[in-house]
């Protein structure tokens, strides 16, 4: 019997030696390796001075040397530590578990609540699917906002922007959306923002009500560039899976912004030239296909509609990633800083704002309302200023002056306050009615 076993036994399978590299270089971020074969996008372990070790991802090589760069803070590290290739893993395991919960870009959970739980394996980047076999957009998404149900109404597998600058009410209009919103599954992508933001998303903008069907991604703004990168990739890459799981889900991303400065930061390293305004070309390479990985499956799966903040640094719509988002998306919502002194909450633009889905879900009355409102609320922009100067002469101008007549109801149809909801067939109803 023990002969048989040993016979049985295959030498070449048993590793004789472990091959490691050494670590040379470490400027900033990256550091440089030598002496092992790495492939890019493989992860290794780099051994401190404490004995600890170290995570880190193959960004780049030129020659045999092989660039990485770590997942958290570079510390203890020391010429010649010695650089060992990760075994491949198993991956992470997804189920019912990781709702109400709140990690990492690496999926670890951050809350203090125990291991994450799952049942299917979480694929290791986010899907891409053939553009001709996915579902077109053709049912509309509650989201409990009454500016954007009547006015831009999302359908499900919508991509939309949501441009803002600083201090105009963002995440109390993304907290909104998600306690509010049909989707049976929320996925939050927090990334980039200040650390003191996080707890207070969840605590006050998102509520207990909102956590308990969200899953919330993590990666402040003192991690590295490469976690707020995987941070991202995994909120879609979770998103997919619930959605092709059959689910309706809604991903929100805090903000796109914040990713393309993260490939910035990892292509400045790694010696790429900068372009417009100091972003390298391949960040607008990459924006396009995190966006064409969110949007609807194939067959029965279910829908995956996607909001992605935009930071317009100053209130400058042209910025470049500002205006590559507005490109690459199914429309944009603008936040206005004027609005928003002036008490009007959420202070959405409407004028300034376009949903390209909204033609394909809406009916032809809501339609038609939502044309007039915008024509008045333009037509009322136009004037604003003339009527305190004695400039607007009542008569003159019959869109005009029902403009004037009814934009305090306008203004009261679109101001709400961040806790309460109101559904999609209430503001097509209040709409009519205003218009009738």
């Amino acid at each position: 019997m023990l002969r048989d076993a040993l016979a049985r036994l295959d030498l070449s399978d048993v590793p004789l030696a472990t091959v490691t590299g050494k670590l040379v270089g470490a400027s900033g971020l990256l550091l440089e390796s030598i002496g092992c074969p790495l492939e890019t996008g493989q992860r290794c372990l780099i051994e401190t001075a404490s004995g600890h070790y170290l995570e880190a991802q193959v960004v780049g090589f030129r020659r045999e040397v092989s660039y990485l760069m770590p997942f958290k803070k570079p510390v203890g590290l020391s010429t010649g530590a010695r650089v060992i290739p990760a075994a491949d893993s198993a991956g992470l395991m997804i189920g019912n578990s990781w709702l109400g919960r709140i990690v990492n870009g690496l999926g670890e959970p951050l809350d203090e609540r125990g291991r994450l739980g799952g049942d299917m394996p979480l694929a290791a980047h986010p899907p891409q699917i053939n553009p001709l076999r996915k579902q077109p957009v053709a049912q509309p998404l509650d989201v409990g906002v009454a500016a954007i149900n009547g006015l831009l109404t999302l359908g499900r597998g919508q991509r939309v922007g949501l441009f803002a600058g600083s201090g105009v009410g963002k995440s109390v209009l993304l907290g909104m959306i998600t306690r509010h919103t049909e989707a049976e599954v929320v996925v939050v992508g927090l990334i980039g923002e200040r650390g003191r933001e996080v707890r207070e998303f969840v605590e006050h903008a998102l509520g207990k009500d909102g956590l308990a069907k969200a899953v919330l991604v993590v990666a402040p703004a003192d991690e590295s560039p490469l976690m707020r990168l995987k941070a991202t990739e995994l909120c879609h890459t979770i998103a997919a899976h619930f959605r092709d799981q059959g689910r309706n889900v809604l991903l929100l991303v805090d903000s796109l912004t914040r990713y393309a400065m993260a490939q910035r930061e990892v292509a400045l390293a790694l010696g790429e030239p900068p372009a417009t305004r100091g972003y390298p070309p391949s960040v607008f390479g990459m924006l396009p296909a995190l966006a064409e990985s969110a949007g609807n499956g194939e067959g029965s799966s279910g829908s995956m509609t996607a909001i992605y903040t935009v930071l317009a640094e100053g209130d400058d719509q042209q910025d470049p990633v500002v205006d590559t988002a507005r490109a690459i998306l199914d429309g944009h919502i603008v936040l206005s800083r004027a609005l928003a002194e002036q008490g009007h909450y959420p202070a959405i633009d409407i004028g300034a704002s376009v949903s390209r889905c909204m033609s394909q879900i809406g009916s032809r009355p809501h339609l038609d309302a939502a044309r007039t409102l915008k024509a008045l609320w333009g037509r009322y922009q136009e004037i604003r200023g003339l009527i305190p100067l004695g400039g607007y002469v009542p008569g003159a101008d019959a869109q005009a002056d029902r403009a004037v007549r009814l934009m305090p109801q306008i203004e009261q149809l679109l101001c709400q306050r961040a806790d309460a909801a109101v559904t999609l067939p209430q503001v097509i109803a209040q709409l009519e009615a205003l218009l009738a």
